[in-house]
C-alpha cells in the first residue's frame, strides 16, 4: 500500500466527509454536513489517498485562541480519522506529520490544539494534555447556595429564544474569551453552525435549546444555554433533567444568577453540566459542594509547532532565564537547546549552545503551555530531566497562569 497525503479539492469534499463519518461511526443527516461545510476551510483539509481511495482525513480551523496574555492564532485540529480498513498501517502518522510540517512551512500558526476522541492517540505526535475539565451531575433538591453568594439587585434573569439572542450572547462570550486560556474566538458562522442549531439531531432526545440571560439596564452580563427534558417516575414524582451546554458571565453576580436559574428550574431533578473549567466558581457557590458529583476528564491538547515562536507569543507569571533542551522526533526543527528569557512578563526564545538546564519532550511543553499543568508531576513521572537545581521550579513558576485553561466546547 502506498499512501499519498495532499489537500483536497472542493469536488472531494463528499469523500472527505464519508471518511470522517465512517471513522467516527457517525450517522449525521445531510443538514449537519451542510452546516459543517460552512465553517470548514477547504484549503486546510487534507486526505490520505490509497490510489484513488480517500482512506484518511484531517482538518484545521483558523482560530484566535486565548493563551496566557491574550489571544493568538492557533490551528484548531479537527476531523481526524482513518477508515477501519486502513488502520495501523501508518495512515494517521502520515496525516499528522503532513499537517504539522505544513503548519511549520506556512508559518500561519506556531501552536496547534485539538480535542482527542481517545486520550492515548496524540501524545506520540507531540501533543500534550494542556487543559482538563469537570463534568457535574447536580441533584437540584438540596443544592442550596452559600449565604455569601454574590447578588446584584440591578440584575434580572430573562428567558430568551437563543436564535434571537446571537448579538447578546456574542457580547458576553467575546468579553470573557480573552481572559481564559483555551477559549477560542467564534465567528458568526461558527455560532450559527455549531452553537445555536436546534434540529432533532442536535437535541438528541432532549428538549429544544433554551437560554437564560442575566442582564441589567446596560445589557447582558451573563447567559446559560441548556436543554431540558420533562419526566415523572413510577410514583408520579417529577424527575426531569437539565443538560447545561455552556454558561458564561462577565462578573460574579451575573454568574451566580445564571447558575441559580439553571438549578432552580421546576420539575427537574438533576442538572448535567459537561466540560466545566477546573476552577468553576460553582464549587464555591454551593453550600454542599459534594453534590456536584464531579468527574475529571481531559479537555484541550496542545502542540507547539514552532517552539521559539510559541514560547515568545505567550505571557509569563514569573521571571526566568534558562536553557531548555527539547526532544521532538516529529518536528525536528524544534529539537535542541533553546534559551527562554523572561522579564516583565514577556519572553524571548532563541537557539543556544549553552548547556541545558533541563531536558523535556515537546509534549510536556505543550501540556504546560496554557498555564494549567505544573511541571513537577511530569518530572516525578520521569519525563523531565533537571540538570541545574531549581530550573524545574523556575520554568514551572514562569509558565503557571490563573485562571485555569478551558476550551468550553469541542471543535
Amino acid at each position: 500500500m502506498s499512501i499519498a497525503v495532499r489537500p483536497i479539492k472542493e469536488a472531494e469534499w463528499p469523500a472527505f466527509v464519508a471518511v470522517a463519518y465512517e471513522a467516527f461511526s457517525s450517522t449525521y443527516p445531510l443538514e449537519i454536513t451542510d452546516r459543517w461545510r460552512e465553517i470548514m476551510e477547504i484549503d486546510r483539509l487534507v486526505s490520505a489517498f490509497d490510489g484513488d481511495l480517500a482512506a484518511g482525513c484531517a482538518g484545521a480551523l483558523s482560530f484566535r485562541m486565548t493563551v496566557p496574555g491574550g489571544p493568538i492564532p492557533v490551528a484548531g485540529v479537527t476531523s481526524v480519522g482513518v477508515l477501519p480498513s486502513h488502520r495501523r498501517q501508518g495512515v494517521l502518522t502520515a496525516l499528522m506529520t503532513h499537517q504539522l510540517h505544513d503548519l511549520h512551512d506556512s508559518g500561519r500558526e506556531a501552536v496547534a490544539a485539538l480535542y482527542a476522541s481517545e486520550a492515548g492517540i496524540y501524545g506520540r505526535f507531540g501533543y500534550g494534555r494542556a487543559a482538563d475539565a469537570l463534568s457535574f451531575r447536580i441533584p437540584t433538591h438540596g443544592s442550596a447556595f452559600t449565604r455569601s453568594a454574590p447578588a446584584d439587585p440591578a440584575l434580572r434573569l430573562r428567558v430568551a429564544r437563543p436564535a434571537d439572542e446571537l448579538a447578546r450572547l456574542r457580547r458576553v462570550y467575546d468579553a470573557v474569551q480573552p481572559g481564559r486560556p483555551g477559549l477560542y474566538g467564534r465567528s458568526e458562522a461558527y455560532w450559527r453552525a455549531e452553537i445555536l442549531p436546534d434540529t432533532d439531531h442536535d437535541r438528541g432526545g432532549m428538549g429544544p435549546l433554551r437560554c437564560l440571560i442575566a442582564e441589567d439596564a446596560s445589557g447582558p452580563r451573563g447567559y446559560a444555554l441548556f436543554r431540558a427534558r420533562s419526566g415523572w417516575n413510577e410514583h408520579n414524582v417529577s424527575d426531569g433533567e437539565v443538560r447545561l451546554l455552556e454558561l458564561h458571565a462577565v462578573d460574579p453576580a451575573a454568574y451566580a444568577l445564571a447558575w441559580r436559574g439553571v438549578l432552580d428550574r421546576d420539575l427537574c431533578a438533576v442538572v448535567h453540566a459537561e466540560r466545566r473549567p477546573l476552577d468553576d466558581p460553582i464549587m464555591h457557590l454551593l453550600a454542599e459542594p459534594r453534590r456536584l458529583n464531579a468527574v475529571w476528564i481531559d479537555d484541550l491538547w496542545v502542540r507547539l509547532v514552532d517552539v521559539d515562536r510559541a514560547l515568545a507569543a505567550r505571557a509569563y507569571a514569573a521571571p526566568a532565564d534558562l536553557v531548555v533542551e527539547v526532544e521532538d522526533e516529529v518536528c525536528p526543527w524544534n529539537a535542541g537547546r533553546w534559551r527562554l528569557k523572561v522579564a516583565g512578563g514577556e519572553g524571548t526564545c532563541e537557539r543556544s549552545e549553552a548547556p541545558a538546564d533541563l531536558t523535556l519532550p515537546v509534549g510536556v511543553l505543550g501540556a504546560a503551555y496554557l498555564g494549567g499543568r505544573p511541571l513537577g508531576a511530569a518530572a516525578d513521572a520521569g519525563l523531565v530531566r533537571e540538570h541545574r537545581a531549581g530550573a524545574l521550579r523556575e520554568l514551572s513558576a514562569a509558565m503557571a497562569w490563573d485562571p485555569a485553561p478551558w476550551g468550553c466546547r469541542v471543535f
